[in-house]
């Protein structure tokens, strides 16, 4: 049975609302002009110019110091938690704490780790920043991790346990290597969702430590130039890339099972 046409209009409609202002973006970061709203022609000089421009450079070391430190952490601590939870510890009241930070509203968790930070009077710094994207990152490789857990048989443990092997070695021998597309995928979530993550970073980083997207603010506020629009389609890109590349891993995870 064939249905009505009619039914691809809000689906094509939604899509078009989505992803016009995105289009647009990236084709007025080619823009020759300097006017935002008004294509003039085509040209990369807005690419040589955000290249040139130290304040971008610093936020991007800063960006990746945080989005590598913070990805590593919260993939090693997300995946034993989620073994934890999945093996070991049995607790509904413990699964929704372990992906809580996940689900809470941005603001409310900044304030949280500022309140948290000033309590423990710890300094700001890139150290504090990658600290709170260490939190939620946890949490999403978690959220992977575990749903990975769901398809590994228990039954290869039970039988490295039972032929000696210690429970280090079953985790090592056995269970990573069955839990590594999942590990992947999650640590690439969390890495793009480090890079892109905002309000967090704002509340937690030094004045003199900004992190990239701390930097497009501060950029913004003065007015929509070529040249942001020539960095947010680079940012864009790497976020495209590194989705693409987690949901590829969940497939694979999947066929696998």
């Amino acid at each position: 049975m064939r249905r009505p046409r009619l039914l691809y209009v809000p689906f094509w409609a939604t899509y078009v609302f989505l992803y016009t202002p995105i289009v647009v973006l990236v084709v007025m970061s080619f823009n020759s002009g300097k006017s935002p709203y008004s294509f003039t022609g085509l040209s990369l000089k807005w690419y040589g110019k955000l290249a040139g421009n130290a304040l971008v450079r610093e936020g991007l070391v800063n960006t990746l110091i945080v989005a590598a430190g913070s990805t590593a952490l919260a993939t090693v601590l997300g995946t034993l938690l989620a073994v934890g939870l999945a093996r070991h510890t049995r607790s509904r009241v413990l699964d929704t704490l372990g992906v809580l930070p996940a689900v809470l509203p941005d603001l409310v968790l900044a304030i949280g780790l500022l309140v948290f930070y000033a309590a423990v009077r710890m300094t700001l710094g890139l150290h504090s920043v990658l600290l709170a994207h260490t939190v939620f990152g946890m949490a999403f490789v978690t959220a992977v991790v575990r749903t990975r857990l769901t398809h590994v048989d228990d039954s290869l443990e039970e039988a490295s346990r039972d032929l000696g092997a210690s429970p280090f070695t079953t985790f090592v021998r056995v269970t990573l290597p069955q839990l590594m597309p999942g590990i992947v995928a999650g640590a690439l979530l969390a890495f793009t969702l480090s890079v892109d993550e905002f309000v967090i970073a704002f509340f937690t980083a030094a004045p003199t430590t900004p992190t990239l997207p701390i930097v497009i603010y501060s950029m913004v506020r003065f007015g929509v130039t070529p040249e942001i629009n020539a960095l947010a389609t680079l940012l864009l890109a790497v976020s495209f890339t590194v989705v693409i590349a987690a949901q590829r891993m969940t497939r694979l995870t999947e066929s696998l099972s």
